[in-house]
């Protein structure tokens, strides 16, 4: 009987032994190595920004844009696939139209395809406005720059961003 009580004993001992030890490994874990949460800030959505090159597209443009009926959830893209700007002046020819029938006022980042680097921003081009020259907001070398222009869509009511659509323009540098 007694050799069943120390085995018993022992059993039990094994027991809290390994028990405490897995507690304090766990708590040493918690306390040395496991990284402490850090509060975040979150910014929700993003906003239209103020109008900056767009003017209003003419009455005979505006009649032709009209025959087809505005549905939000469709996106008429529109921009020349080449601009060309003088080097001093950084002034040039970029035609982007936002027609009537695309329901969504938009504003377009243009970037350089080889670094992201940001060369142009329209601001808010509402429905039934349009962009006829601009001004590069950095120099570029003399010669061809591909690059991307992101047409950001905003809910009209709110001025929340609602999606992107990107095209390609070839920056041409005189």
């Amino acid at each position: 009987m007694e050799i069943g009580m120390n085995k018993r004993k022992k059993t039990l001992i094994i027991i809290l032994v390994s028990l405490l030890l897995l507690i304090s490994g766990w708590l040493i874990y918690r306390y040395y190595f496991q990284k402490t949460p850090e509060p975040l800030t979150l910014v929700s959505g993003e906003f239209l920004p103020d109008g900056k090159d767009a003017q209003r597209i003419s009455e005979e443009e505006l009649l032709e844009l009209s025959q087809t009926a505005v549905d939000r959830s469709k996106f008429n893209l529109m921009i020349s696939p080449e601009a060309t700007f003088n080097h001093r002046t950084l002034q040039g020819e970029l035609m982007i139209k936002n027609p009537l029938e695309n329901g969504h006022p938009i504003n377009v980042e243009i970037r350089k395809q080889s670094n992201d680097e940001l060369v142009y921003t329209s601001g808010a081009i509402q429905p039934g406005y349009e962009i006829k020259e601009v001004t590069l907001e950095q120099s570029l070398e003399k010669g061809e720059h591909p690059s991307v222009a992101m047409f950001s869509l905003y809910d009209p009511d709110t001025n929340q961003k609602k999606g992107q659509v990107a095209a390609g323009v070839t920056l041409v540098i005189e």
